[in-house]
């Protein structure tokens, strides 16, 4: 049980596992302590003591709301998810997972490995009543901020079930996190029509249909920039496909840009142009990616993040502690569940 949530007036106590992530404690250091500057959070920071407060040193936390956890190794990318927690009990993620569980934490934050974070998070935690998997959602292009996508690539397989929960859990973020009332759920698929799709989309189009949920029906690629629906939903597979094409888009542009316009902006203006359109392709890598599904408020970062990929996560994640987001996930949850449609 999140003790803080929904409060504004008292601290997020926010546990960021540093050992995570392609930089190691420089940067989740760095991104926690910007964090601090502009919410009203406690920090837990959880990694190697030593190398904590060396990094620490580097500025002045005097009087600040900063505490080391101390931990032992980390789960590497490279690593079995499942086999490495077990190896190592001690390690960065599952520390603080465990603070989390204890309620000595109210949010989770990791650019560690995906799979080790999932993992610790559903063994320690737990997955909400009804769910069979967690996922990782929210916005990911920001010309369309407010379209969510889920499963951004915490599942490969889905079965039609699963995507609907997950279509569920996305419509709560849809509008608790974006304001949406009755946000429009729409399935991915290669065309509009109720015919198109393999036999998954055909299934999971046939239950989200009998839900209670705004299910507009099929919607294609082109449909992240029209405004008509609010929630896309797909396997993970697709999503992070989809996910990682549009960030290598972005550079890729972002280059192109920078080459044809070299001769007609001055180069602070070029820089920003540029700037702005890696971020505008690159959401989940400056807002983090909130993990749907588990007993608890995780957030998740792309392991290259910088410092305010970092501090953004934090601010994702701040949000949907004091909105209560993890216990409307666990009431819409239980309303379809009573529908069985989610044990079939």
């Amino acid at each position: 049980m999140l003790k803080n949530q929904g409060r504004g007036d008292v601290p997020i106590r926010v546990a960021v596992d540093t050992m995570g992530g392609d930089f190691g404690p420089p940067e989740t250091v760095k991104g926690a302590l910007q964090g601090l500057d502009t919410h009203n959070i406690e920090l837990l920071l959880v990694g190697d003591q030593d190398l904590l407060e060396s990094e620490l040193a580097h500025y002045d936390i005097k009087n600040k709301p900063v505490k080391v956890v101390a931990s032992v190794g980390k789960i590497g990318d490279d690593e079995h998810p499942i086999e490495g927690l077990r190896r190592k009990p001690k390690s960065s993620i599952l520390v603080a997972t465990k603070l989390l569980k204890s309620g000595d934490a109210d949010l989770l934050v990791s650019m560690g490995s995906t799979g080790a974070s999932m993992a610790s998070s559903v063994f320690i935690l737990g997955l909400m009543d009804g769910l069979e998997r967690p996922c990782i959602g929210g916005p990911f292009l920001g010309v369309a901020p407010r379209t969510v996508l889920v499963d951004m690539g915490s599942n490969i397989d889905c079965r039609p079930p699963l995507m609907l929960s997950f279509a569920a859990l996305g419509s709560v973020f849809s509008q608790k996190f974006l304001g949406i009332d009755n946000p429009r759920v729409g399935l991915l698929s290669v065309g509009s029509e109720a015919a198109k799709g393999n036999r998954q989309v055909h299934e999971s189009y046939q239950l989200l249909q009998e839900s209670h949920l705004n299910f507009i029906g099929n919607v294609e690629g082109m449909d992240f920039f029209t405004g008509r629906v609010d929630v896309i939903v797909c396997d993970g597979f697709v999503g992070n496909i989809l996910m990682k094409f549009t960030e290598g888009l972005g550079t890729a542009l972002s280059h192109y840009v920078e080459q044809r316009l070299a001769d007609h902006l001055p180069a602070a203006e070029l820089a920003k142009v540029s700037s702005d359109l890696w971020e505008t392709t690159n959401m989940p890598r400056t807002m983090g990616g909130p993990l749907f599904g588990v007993n608890g408020m995780v957030m998740l970062g792309h392991g290259s993040c910088r410092a305010s990929g970092i501090a953004g996560a934090i601010h994702t994640g701040v949000r949907c502690a004091q909105i209560g987001m993890v216990e409307s996930m666990r009431q819409e949850l239980a309303q379809l569940s009573g529908t069985e449609v989610l044990k079939n």
